[in-house]
């Protein structure tokens, strides 16, 4: 029996198998991977020569309070109704031409209360309405 006791041999580990399954995996994933093409689309922009209008467009400010009180045109209305406020638009729509409802809401103020001003602004027969808001600290 021989017994070798001073020569004992590194446990070594194989890289080979460890490579080969690296470069399959790699050419795997060069097959499957889709590259995207970034094109540029080049546009000219038509040119215009913008001029202030004439006259700024005739607007009808309705304020809406946080507790659910109107202002047409900065007057206070004294009824809180959708009535009185298709009454009041009709009021300070008749002397201009074409005007804009813009609706000036509180933060706070109920979605009912913007809808009833949106209600009597549509029995009014004012067609073209937008919000005021204001630029947020940020930005």
């Amino acid at each position: 029996m021989n017994f070798r006791h001073g020569d004992r041999e590194e446990p070594e580990i194989n890289l080979i198998p460890f490579i080969d399954i690296l470069l399959v995996v790699l050419i795997f994933l060069m097959l499957t991977t889709t590259f995207s093409q970034s094109t540029a689309l080049q546009v000219n922009l038509p040119v215009a020569n913008a001029e202030q209008p004439p006259q700024p467009p005739a607007e009808v400010v309705v304020t809406v309070g946080a507790d659910g009180r109107y202002a047409v045109d900065d007057r206070l209305l004294e009824q809180h109704g959708v009535e009185a406020l298709m009454t009041a638009l009709r009021g300070a729509a008749a002397a201009r031409r074409d005007p804009i409802l813009v609706i000036q809401a509180d933060a706070a103020a109920s979605h009912q209360s913007v809808i009833n001003v949106m209600d009597a602004a549509r029995q009014a027969g004012l067609t073209q309405i937008t919000f005021s808001t204001q630029r947020g600290e940020g930005r």
